[in-house]
């Protein structure tokens, strides 16, 4: 499923969440801008993206399938529905079996009537402090698809809340904890938050990289220093989730070669090895999602 290569484990090619949000900015339709950095991702090295725009963040399967095809880059597809607030109307009275069918169907014969078939389950998602029913339904019709094709889960924590009971809800619903991975866990600033977590046996991903308006980049390679001192090299994804216009690089914005250009040598200057830097960008994904 993932090419050998580094790997960008939480990203969007393309996402309109500005229904909601009221901004154009989030409107990341830049077709010939994301292929141009994506172009560039892999002259770096970059073989593969996990593309995780789902229902209903206004996904477009074709339009990422032509991203790939124009950049050489592997992009994985995901299926699955966000948070409360962007769901579409019919998780409120679909059945967990109904959501169920929908995920196995985009699995086994494509996503939104294509033929590009999703590789795992993401990014499902909580809000701040709590999970809603209808998100608690898209949970546990995550986990029964996960069992039945026996694919990945990815999560979205808000500002990185509610990690905890995540992993808790995943264990008594017997998910295999080898192929979960909570997201956004560096929004919460706090190593011990996260080594909690990874002490369970899921993945977790600093994947908001050079989002420093959240956290200073400086924060989070102290907390994955933390983690390496722990022994938990083989647990952790890096990533930058850019979802605006206003973070690519035709925009004056840092850009998706932000991540290996400047946060990889700034890690290293701070203590980070190399050896868990090509973990969390080569060998961890592979074995995820492989």
């Amino acid at each position: 499923m993932l090419l050998d290569g580094i790997t960008y484990m939480h990203e969007h090619t393309t996402i309109d969440l500005s229904r909601l949000k009221k901004d154009d900015d989030t409107n990341l339709n830049c077709f010939d801008e994301t292929v141009s950095e994506y172009k560039k991702l892999y002259s770096k090295g970059v073989r593969n993206i996990v593309d995780l725009t789902n229902m209903d963040m206004r996904r477009n399967p074709e339009y990422v399938q032509q991203v790939s095809e124009l950049s050489k880059i592997n992009i994985v597809q995901a299926t699955g529905f966000y948070q409360d607030k962007f769901l579409p109307e019919f998780v409120t009275s679909a059945t967990i079996e109904e959501l169920t069918d929908f995920m196995v169907n985009e699995i086994e014969n494509g996503i939104a009537e294509t033929s590009i078939k999703a590789q795992l389950i993401g990014e499902i998602g909580t809000s701040k402090n709590h999970m809603t029913e209808r998100e608690r339904k898209i949970f546990i019709a995550a986990v029964l698809t996960h069992k039945h094709c026996n694919v990945p889960i990815s999560t979205h924590t808000t500002l990185g809340t509610f990690g905890h009971e995540q992993v808790n809800f995943f264990k008594e619903h017997g998910a295999d904890l080898n192929k979960v991975v909570i997201g956004h866990v560096d929004l919460t600033g706090n190593s011990d938050y996260i080594l909690k977590m990874l002490d369970q046996g899921v993945y977790v991903e600093f994947d908001t990289i050079g989002k420093e308006n959240y956290q200073p980049d400086l924060l989070r390679i102290e907390m994955l220093k933390e983690i390496e001192k722990r022994g938990y090299q083989d647990k952790v994804f890096l990533s930058m989730d850019i979802t605006r216009k206003s973070n690519l690089a035709y925009r004056g914005g840092i850009g998706y070669s932000y991540l290996l250009d400047t946060f990889v040598p700034l890690a290293l200057e701070n203590g980070l090895s190399e050896n868990f830097i090509d973990k969390m960008l080569r060998d961890n994904p592979r074995i995820f999602m492989n």
